[in-house]
Formats: C-alpha cells, structure tokens, sequence
C-alpha cells in the first residue's frame, strides 16, 4: 500500500492540525481533525481489505498489419472496487486513443475491453496487466500484477497480384500447370523471359524484320498443385514472408493447392480458406534462413529475399516481386536471369523485337496492389 498525493495532503493536514493543536490548544481544531483522522483510517483499512482482482482474457482474432482488434478482460472481484487497469502491449501493435490505460470502476461479471491496431508481422504477447487500486476518497492505493498474457496473431501484408504484369503472372502459372508439349496450340510474339527452347526460329525467319515467334501448347487441363519454398538473408524476413503470402493468395485464388516449405517447417499443398489461414499463420512466424539444396530443387516456385530486391523463380524465369505486384522496378545487375541468355543469343541473330524490351503498363490492383484483409479472407 502507498498513499496518494491526496492521501499526503490529508495526512499533512493532520499532522499541522496536531501541531497547532499542541501550541495554542486543541478545542478548536477537533471538530477538523476528528474526521479527517477517521476518514484516513478508514481509507487505510479499506485498501488493506481489498482482495486481489482477477481477470480472465479473450481470445484476440488474427489479422494483418493495418488491422484493429479488440482485446477483453472479464473481471472477477469481491465487490465493486475503484481502479486503474493497465494493459501491457508488444511493439507490434498500439493502443487506439490509449485505451489499454482505464480508470474504471470494476464490478464483478463485466468486461473491460479496448481497442489496438496491428502493425508488426508476428506472434505478440499482449499483457501482463497491472491494477492499482484505491479507497473511495482516493487516499490510499494498492497494486496488484498478474503474470498472465495472451496473444495476437499479426499475418504477413498481402498485395493483390490480379493488377500485376500479365506476362509475369501468365509465367507464374505456367511453372504450376502441367503442359503437353507434344500438342501445339498456336505461335506468338516473343516476350521478354520467355525461354529460348520455345522460339520458332523457322517461322521467325519467314516474318518481316526477322520478328521473333513463340510456340505456345496445350495445358493438359489439370490445375495441380505448387509448393512454395522461401528463403532470405537476415533482416529480409518480413519481406520474404510478404511476398510468399501474396503468392500464395493468389494461386489459392486460381483454385491451385498450395504446400509451403520455410526453414521452420512444411505445410502440405491443401486449398481452402483453413489451408490459407494456416498458410498465413506459419508465414506470421516464419524467421530468415535458407532452405536445403534438394527441396529448391523440386520447388515449384522459389521466393527469395536478399540485398538485391525480393525474387520469384518461377520454373526458368526469375521475376522481380516488384513487378509481379505492378510496381516497375530495375533488375539487379548480379541477378542471374533468363532474359540475359535470351537477348544475347538473340541479338546474334539480330532478331528481337523493339531489341528484346518489353515494356509493362500493369494495371494496378486496390491501394496500389495491396490487399484489404476482407478481400484476402474471401480468396
């Protein structure tokens, strides 16, 4: 127990009254220190007979940076005890208009609650609470701490990849599906990241210009399943876990099964909006780290984040994650490519059209790319 400043101006005056009393006489102070007096015995014996509160805390919904959440404490006490109730938060999230602070009268069955906003990606603790008590004049006070906390879930941020590059999507989904290639379906114009097994070069050498053509085949109709392996240096993790996410969402979309390798684990490839809950869960908690040699290998699409950018490696191609979201961006000059192979062979033969660039003017999808947590959640 300790005494408020209240408490210390009431005990002072007690104690200059007592004082004065003993100089000039006590007859004219009594009817000012007798009350005073039992009002501060009463407030410190109020305080000693407080029993402790207790608090039970609700589960807090997951969500994504940007998100807010309310947190609820249910109160449990003897009988309806004046307090302040203070809630300890993670750098992860913030408390809207202060409210994890509350002077509150507690009364047993209620529920305190307030609101916080979500902005780190993570698991994160949120208490321990605190709760300082005080008699009902405000004299004394008496604090009680809790060991337990409870958590939040913040997911990895999600852009919305349907306003990215067409031709980068297009070879997103290309490394998934399963392709005949014994069946042709049709010729095109050369793209920038195309492979150069493709190009046919007898029918590019029959077009005006020496233009450069495709071959294009059949998908055998089956959407399959991709796994997703991810990796990145450290510091590079909330990068990476961003845009596996944003991948992920999107082939979900496509009614593709999604498995997903991190240094932490595997889930396997599942759809459903539970497989992309779990999905986002693991990448909220996913670290750096480099996954082995072998499970690179059979990836479908490796994601990598490092000093030169975050990279999707869709079967032969490399693809910015810039770009894929609709954000144009310069590749690294140490970046290892396929359109480097593709426009030196080219250039040999003095074919490539507009001299191998291919400009993009993506669409861009809501806020810039990014996705609203309810549009995700409906994926």
């Amino acid at each position: 127990m300790k005494l408020t400043r209240r408490g210390w101006v009431v005990l002072g005056l007690i104690g200059f009254c007592l004082l004065m009393a003993a100089e000039y006489g006590s007859r004219s102070l009594n009817a000012v220190v007798a009350p005073l007096a039992i009002v501060f015995v009463g407030a410190l014996v109020t305080a000693y007979r407080t029993k402790r509160p207790r608090f039970q805390r609700h589960p807090v919904e997951e969500g994504y940076p940007g998100d807010r959440r309310t947190v609820e404490l249910g109160v449990d006490v003897g009988a309806a005890t004046t307090a302040t109730v203070r809630d300890r938060l993670p750098e992860g999230a913030t408390a809207v208009d202060s409210g994890n602070v509350m002077e509150t009268t507690l009364i047993d069955g209620e529920t305190l609650s307030y609101e916080i906003e979500l902005e780190v990606r993570g698991k994160h603790a949120l208490g321990p609470v605190s709760v300082t008590v005080t008699d009902i004049f405000g004299l004394v006070s008496r604090q009680f701490r809790y060991d337990q906390t409870g958590s939040v879930v913040v997911y990895p941020s999600v852009y919305d990849l349907r306003g990215g590059a067409k031709h980068d999507l297009q070879l997103l989904e290309d490394a998934i599906r399963a392709y005949d290639r014994e069946e042709f379906d049709h010729l095109r114009e050369y793209e920038r990241g195309d492979s150069l097994r493709d190009i046919h070069w007898k029918s590019a050498a029959k077009r005006p210009n020496d233009e450069l053509v495709v071959k294009e085949f059949a998908a055998d109709g089956s959407v399959g399943s991709a796994t997703l392996a991810g990796e990145c240096i450290p510091g590079k993790d909330d990068e990476m876990a961003m845009a596996m996410a944003s991948v992920a969402t999107y082939l979900l979309r496509q009614e593709v099964s999604v498995g997903l390798t991190i240094s932490e684990g595997t889930l396997e490839a599942e759809t459903g909006e539970r497989h992309h809950v779990e999905l986002l869960r693991a990448l909220a908690l996913a670290g750096d780290g480099e996954v082995d040699g072998r499970t690179r290998q059979k990836a479908d699409v490796l994601i990598q984040a490092d000093a030169a950018g975050i990279f999707v490696i869709a079967g032969e191609h490399e693809i910015p994650f810039d770009r894929l979201r609709g954000v144009g961006t310069t590749r690294s000059k140490d970046a290892v490519t396929d359109d480097s192979a593709t426009q030196s062979s080219t250039s040999s033969a003095g074919a490539v059209a507009d001299g191998g660039q291919t400009s993009h003017h993506p669409e861009h999808g809501h806020d810039g790319g990014k996705t609203s947590s309810s549009e995700v959640r409906s994926a």
